[in-house]
């Protein structure tokens, strides 16, 4: 089965994890409130997708390119990190988008179905744990 059909309800719960110091480039004033703390707590005020938890983490060492996530889940997922959000206008997006990655049983969302900014704005994509190795060439 291709991860287009392992869709559907029971899946392993994720987490959206939320780095709240981001600063997005900006200074930030002494006891200001940073961009990624504003994202998480807009997400905060939102009901999550059920089997999704939102987790804030310190820092995903991508400061200086706009608020920055992770949504991982189970060791049969993969775990991806996306940047460039803001927390204005992408609460709704990551509430979407992790809905979709909940769904996806392999944690990838096909690639028709991402969020644009998804596809744009990809940092980093983990393969899950228990991966193989690709194997190597015998000649």
């Amino acid at each position: 089965m291709d991860h287009d059909t392992q869709q559907g309800a029971g899946h392993a719960p994720v987490e959206l994890l939320v780095c709240v110091k981001c600063r997005r480039g900006e200074e930030v004033p002494e006891g200001g409130v940073r961009p990624g703390q504003r994202l998480h707590d807009a997400l905060a005020a939102r009901e999550m997708p059920e089997g999704v938890t939102l987790t804030p983490v310190e820092c995903l060492q991508n400061c200086d390119y706009g608020c920055s996530v992770a949504m991982r889940g189970g060791a049969e997922r993969w775990t991806y990190v996306y940047g460039n959000l803001h927390e204005a206008s992408h609460p709704d997006l990551l509430t979407e988008g992790v809905a979709l990655y909940h769904a996806a049983r392999d944690g990838v969302i096909p690639w028709r179905a991402r969020p644009e900014h998804f596809k744009r704005n990809c940092i980093a994509r983990i393969p899950p744990e228990q991966a193989k190795a690709p194997e190597k060439d015998k000649t």
